[in-house]
């Protein structure tokens, strides 16, 4: 039999990779494999698009061990209902990058979700750390990836300007 707080870890653990792989699905839009995204300029160091995927679950596997052990050492979700809050708020507007920059194709859009995915994301930190070390520390490599794809954004915005835009 399989002990509950495995199933529980597991469970913190599919969730935030779950949810864009479902919501890509029901959108239907494959972000990497369309044409606009194929067409789209990018920084010479932009990581090639095949490392995406696994730093993703790499990074969302993290932070959902993070959320665990915020739940477990935290009270549940009546004792950390601050710290659990901002991790679900920060994963919803995760979730909702994709379907803004690939499926609107809107690299504008993306940096729109940035300015609310960012701080939510460094609150939802700080709150970590109040509970647990371990659980804030598991969010830190999180964080740095989200400031650097956030530059990422911000460039590949900057190379497919029209120039009409770009006057603006």
């Amino acid at each position: 039999m399989v002990h509950c707080s495995t199933l529980q870890i597991a469970s913190a653990i599919v969730i935030p990779n779950a949810g864009g792989i479902i919501l890509s699905r029901i959108l239907r839009y494959n972000a990497y494999d369309s044409k606009w995204s194929n067409e789209l300029k990018r920084p010479i160091w932009a990581p090639p698009k095949w490392a995406y995927a696994p730093i993703w679950t790499a990074l969302f596997s993290s932070v959902g061990y993070a959320s665990y052990i915020v739940w477990r050492d935290g009270g549940g979700f009546e004792g950390a209902k601050l710290p659990l809050t901002l991790f679900g708020a920060q994963l919803a507007i995760n979730w909702a990058w994709s379907p803004m920059f690939f499926g609107l194709e809107s690299t504008k859009l993306g940096l729109v979700n940035f300015t609310f995915l960012i701080p939510t994301a460094v609150g939802c930190t700080y709150e970590f750390f109040k509970v647990d070390q371990t659980a804030g520390a598991l969010m830190v490599p999180y964080l740095l990836w989200l400031g650097f794809a956030a530059f990422l954004n911000f460039n590949v915005h900057i190379l497919n300007q029209k120039p009409e835009e770009a006057r603006k």
